[in-house]
């Protein structure tokens, strides 16, 4: 009987992906370890490795496919001594899971694409490859020699259920081809009454096609935006002692290759604050409060296309100096593409920095289901009063947003108070 070959679940929350690439073709031969195919999620491209030996027989969902369902049938294996006719009739409906996040034929590890080169972003997924084109398709019921038309299995069943030509719509998937969204969109724009034209502007526009991490963000802040009771708490720190103090440590560290960053000053504050104030480190759920034992700090990482949050964990318990290898080790495998989802999910608090982009304040919407998000801005020159006297210090304005459900103003304005207190003492970080 031929092997199922089934859609794996990449993380915990994974419910669909897209099935970028097939590595091999019908009839090669596969041998356990052989990297198929790479799946796009919302936050990266993963490399499937096959677990199962055999002859790759049907492939039964091509490359390029979008919202493929986990535990989808998407090829099957011949075994040793079957032949392509123990292909007819084979079962291709997906079995009960005994374990969601694995498959029978699959192993997944983080892809940098063909020839270790970072993808361009895909979410969510975190990034997009140069996808092969989808396997030849039938013409749909096109004349002879008319162009055929490009569509994904589900995409066809979709339309023919809702009495659409696929002739009529537009593809937004690799290379033109029609996928879920497009019939749906059209589907909808079907049933809706006209609307009056509203006159364009001049010049028009370039409509971007959103990817599924752009997706994913969207979702994720309007659901924490609208169901989440924000407040924002501000604060001013100076840095002057502190940028005396990492001129020290890295002039004296040189020779070691250690370089610490104001951002790895500001995570060692923000862990010391937590546990000076473990009320701040909690999450919301409708059965209590969760407050975590370890303090697992994630930080914002632009990549293209998006947002990651690779994640610091047990930071109460690191150096300036072990900070900092993790950090820079977690933000370049972000941009590459190549965490694994455990590495950038289930933080416990959040750090968003914009001061290297000369934003002097902002407020971050909370990162759920974590209580608190911190907002970090640029250290500038600014008039203060020292003593009796008008002076200029570098100041950095910080916000705390938190989530009114866990966190109290009182407690919010604790946890700024120790943060404050690391900031402006940074040899308290160093004991």
């Amino acid at each position: 009987m031929p092997i199922q070959i089934l859609m794996p679940a990449l993380s915990p929350t994974m419910e669909e992906g897209t099935l970028a690439k097939w590595l091999v073709k019908e009839g090669d031969e596969i041998n356990a370890g052989d990297v198929i195919a790479e799946i796009e999620t919302d936050k990266a491209t993963m490399e499937v490795e096959a677990v199962e030996e055999g002859v790759l027989g049907k492939i039964l969902v091509p490359g390029g496919s979008e919202n493929v369902a986990i535990n989808t049938v998407i090829a099957l294996i011949l075994e040793e001594g079957e032949d392509a006719g123990a292909l007819e009739g084979a079962d291709v409906s997906a079995p009960t899971p005994q374990n969601p996040t694995s498959s029978p034929s699959f192993e997944a590890s983080p892809g940098s694409g063909p020839g270790g080169t970072p993808q361009d972003k895909d979410e969510g997924g975190a990034g997009s490859i140069p996808v092969s084109p989808p396997h030849p398709e039938p013409a749909l019921g096109r004349g002879e020699g008319a162009p055929r038309i490009k569509a994904s299995p589900l995409a066809k069943r979709l339309a023919k259920e809702a009495g659409l030509d696929l002739a009529t719509i537009t593809g937004t998937g690799p290379g033109g081809r029609i996928v879920k969204r497009d019939v749906l969109n059209a589907s909808a724009s079907a049933a809706a009454p006209a609307a009056p034209t509203a006159p364009q502007a001049p010049g028009g526009f370039d409509l971007v096609p959103l990817d599924g991490m752009r997706k994913v963000i969207a979702a994720r802040m309007t659901e924490s935006f609208r169901d989440v009771p924000h407040f924002p708490l501000n604060i001013d720190c100076r840095l002057d002692a502190l940028l005396s103090a990492r001129k020290d440590i890295n002039e004296a560290a040189a020779e070691d290759g250690i370089k610490i960053s104001v951002n790895d000053f500001i995570i060692r504050a923000s862990a010391l604050a937590l546990k000076n104030v473990p009320a701040a480190n909690a999450s919301y759920t409708p059965e209590g409060l969760k407050l975590w034992h370890d303090v697992d700090i994630a930080v914002a990482v632009a990549i293209e296309g998006g947002l990651i949050t690779p994640v610091v964990r047990q930071a109460q318990a690191k150096g300036l100096a072990a900070i900092s290898a993790e950090v820079k080790d977690l933000a370049g495998r972000a941009k590459a593409r190549k965490l694994m989802p455990e590495e950038y999910q289930g933080g416990t608090f959040t750090i968003s920095n914009m001061g290297m982009m000369g934003i002097k304040s902002f407020a971050s919407i909370i990162n759920q289901p974590q209580a608190c998000i911190l907002s970090i801005g640029a250290g500038e020159k600014r008039p203060v009063v020292i003593g009796d006297e008008l002076g200029i210090a570098t100041i950095m304005t910080v916000t705390l947003t938190c989530d009114h459900r866990v966190v109290d103003g009182a407690i919010g304005a604790e946890f700024l108070k120790y943060f404050k207190r690391y900031i402006e003492n940074p040899a308290m970080m160093l004991l």
